[in-house]
């Protein structure tokens, strides 16, 4: 593991308010989620578990906003911003919780959808390790 490539820049801290855009990809790139037809993404079960627990990691972390996103055949695009200051209205009397960085967020989703797919479509389902990002250098306003 010496000589491995560092997916992450060094020093930063991947849990500030920032937006960031990320990519990750089937093990093999396998078309596990569906197809493309005229230009339209035609999501199948497994696709359709991959867009359910992507709403599901929206709805768990309040903090974390889903500006864009896409599920492609083989691979997921999306821009994730953590904002750090909450709408007062949605979460009055409640206790804030520790921001998780973006490699854990990636890694819940990763987890729950894994474990569905194999569950209900798929056993052999598996994402290719880590992910792409680009961090999108504008915080939020």
């Amino acid at each position: 593991m010496k000589n491995r490539k560092l997916n992450r820049l060094p020093d930063f801290d991947y849990s500030r308010e920032r937006s960031y855009f990320i990519t990750f990809n089937t093990q093999n790139r396998v078309k596990y989620f569906g197809e493309i037809s005229k230009q339209e993404m035609i999501l199948n079960a497994t696709g359709q578990i991959v867009l359910e627990q992507w709403q599901w990691l929206l709805n768990q972390y309040p903090y974390l906003i889903a500006d864009s996103f896409v599920i492609m055949p083989e691979h997921f695009h999306a821009i994730m911003s953590i904002k750090t200051s909450f709408n007062k209205k949605k979460d009055e009397g409640v206790n804030h919780p520790k921001i998780k960085s973006i490699s854990e967020l990636v890694g819940a989703f990763k987890t729950t959808s894994s474990k569905r797919i194999r569950l209900e479509t798929n056993p052999n389902f598996s994402w290719q390790r880590s992910f792409h990002d680009k961090i999108i250098q504008t915080p939020l306003e």
